[in-house]
């Protein structure tokens, strides 16, 4: 029987913590990462009536999507309903695991999910995750200095290249300049042409270390003005993680796009709402897991014909039909959310030997807020 650790570090190897938003607060919440587990229920809102169907279930953890402290909190006392939610679940043992941001821009992850569920092809991020972005920084160097200027840039973090570091490229050459007057030249005369046998060094370094290798150029360099520069390096194979997903679907009308949609997710009191002209020709789909409104500028680059997310704005809606012309169909937060689950269930199944697999069960609690439409 696996253990708790076992099973979070599984789930983080999905949706590692890191790629989680700063503002977000992922991971195990609570439980003993030593405990075994045998069944894990699988639910989209830490409230307390999944908690209850949890104990009821026997489950050893609870998996969610949502995280129960999003924000930090000075006590859990059951006289609030977080306190309550988790109480119910740490009198029985039951410990919880909040995948959040994190899952939302991952392969197999909400987005993912839900494009697998409306019958996107041909998938791609909508807003590529870029973790890796690169830089090359060339610099020219008198050949006596070149090796202590290369070393500087290696401690600042340039010239690591997977399970190597110090990587750099040198080809010789000759530096031409004349010094001005007003400069302090660390080789030549105010006035005169000179001619420095130099090395072209150059680097590959991570682009959030600009500044930083940038700076210890600066610092090493024996010129007054050193010649360099940055060049932001392109991505070797498109993103496969990011925000959203955008695809293509047999080509149907928006009124027919929008009830695949609708029978494709769990039904809510909300439903389903469409804005734009039901008899509009649909082939490109944009989409986004949650609240997406702050994606809508992505959405006016692509030829998505249609978008859809949850939670839009009266205001933020209006202006971008009126701006863009791109169809919106907007459905419940926790029923675009919940498309995940089954995919996280049918993951812990396969990953696991045959004979420790645990049990999994997708909560069949409907925690969407609105609960009726008149």
């Amino acid at each position: 029987m696996p253990t708790l650790r076992e099973i979070t570090d599984l789930v983080h190897s999905w949706y590692p913590p890191g790629t989680a938003e700063p503002w977000d607060a992922v991971g195990l919440v609570s439980g003993d990462p030593a405990d075994p587990v045998a069944k894990v229920m699988l639910a989209v809102d830490p409230v307390r009536p999944v908690a209850e169907e949890a104990v009821a279930w026997g489950a050893d953890l609870l998996i969610v999507h949502h995280p129960l402290f999003l924000r930090g909190v000075h006590g859990f006392a059951a006289t609030t309903p977080k306190g309550r939610t988790l109480t119910t679940l740490t009198r029985a043992g039951c410990a919880l695991l909040t995948a959040h941001t994190n899952a939302d821009q991952a392969v197999d992850g909400v987005s993912q999910a839900m494009a697998d569920a409306f019958g996107l092809t041909d998938q791609r991020p909508l807003v590529p995750a870029d973790p890796d972005a690169l830089d090359k920084l060339t610099t020219y160097v008198p050949t006596a200095c070149a090796e202590a200027v290369r070393q500087a840039l290696a401690a600042a973090g340039a010239g690591r290249i997977g399970d190597y570091d110090q990587a750099s490229f040198s080809t010789p050459g000759e530096g031409r300049f004349r010094p001005l007057p007003g400069a302090s030249p660390a080789i030549g005369q105010i006035g005169t042409p000179e001619v420095v046998d130099e090395v072209r060094v150059e680097v590959v370094l991570r682009r959030g270390l600009r500044g930083t290798v940038v700076g210890a150029l600066l610092d090493a360099h024996p010129y007054e003005e050193p010649a360099y520069d940055v060049v932001e390096l392109a991505a070797s194979t498109p993103a496969a993680t990011g925000h959203g997903r955008i695809g293509r679907v047999a080509p149907t009308t928006l009124a027919g796009f929008a009830a695949s949609v609708a029978a494709a997710l769990p039904q809510t009191a909300a439903g389903v709402r469409v804005a734009g002209d039901p008899d509009r020709e649909v082939r490109t789909v944009a989409l986004c897991g949650g609240a997406g409104d702050a994606f809508l500028d992505a959405v006016a680059g692509t030829d998505a014909d249609v978008y859809v997310t949850s939670d839009l704005r009266h205001h933020v809606a209006s202006e971008f039909l009126e701006r863009h012309g791109t169809a919106l169909i907007d459905v419940a937060h926790w029923a675009a959310e919940w498309t995940w689950l089954p995919v996280l269930a049918r993951k812990l199944g396969e990953a696991l030997p045959r004979a420790t697999r645990v049990e999994t069960r997708v909560s069949a609690i409907v925690t969407d807020p609105w609960t009726l439409r008149i």
